[in-house]
């Protein structure tokens, strides 16, 4: 049997993050959610003292990635991730307010593995994060690599 999946949550806006969480917890998702309202922590966690990501060696986790951050872009956490021999099979799912066609774009060729346009209205963006929920429940996510 695998471990369970940590979801990790970069979100720097706190009413999102308490809206993403509830409404993922309302879906039946139980596993633990690690919220990060920051880049630089959220790096520091994933990559550990020596950067290196082995403090995550054989850990299951999925990665919501708001792009938006105060201190440094999400696209730049993805490419890390995706470059780093631990982390590179960590599902990324980018949740952000970014439309931009070219953004989606360079988000999937960066390797996200969903890009979700968060919606304006509350209702819908609840709806959006319920839908999501449903998604983590159904789908499997490999260990980080050993």
């Amino acid at each position: 049997m695998s471990d369970p999946v940590t979801i990790i949550m970069i979100e720097d806006d706190e009413g999102h993050a308490r809206l993403i969480e509830r409404n993922i917890r309302r879906s039946g998702v139980n596993n633990e959610i690690i919220p990060f309202t920051n880049g630089t922590a959220a790096v520091n966690y994933l990559f550990g003292k020596d950067g290196s990501a082995v403090e995550r060696k054989g850990q299951a986790l999925l990665i919501l990635l708001d792009l938006n951050l105060p201190d440094m872009t999400g696209i730049d956490i993805l490419k890390r991730v995706k470059e780093n021999k631990y982390l590179k099979s960590t599902p990324v799912v980018v949740l952000t307010t970014t439309d931009d066609s070219q953004e989606i774009k360079r988000c999937y060729e960066l390797g996200c593995n969903v890009y979700i346009t968060k919606p304006v209205n509350y209702e819908s963006f609840a709806n959006a994060i319920r839908q999501l929920g449903l998604f983590f429940s159904v789908i499997q996510v490999p260990p980080a690599a050993v």
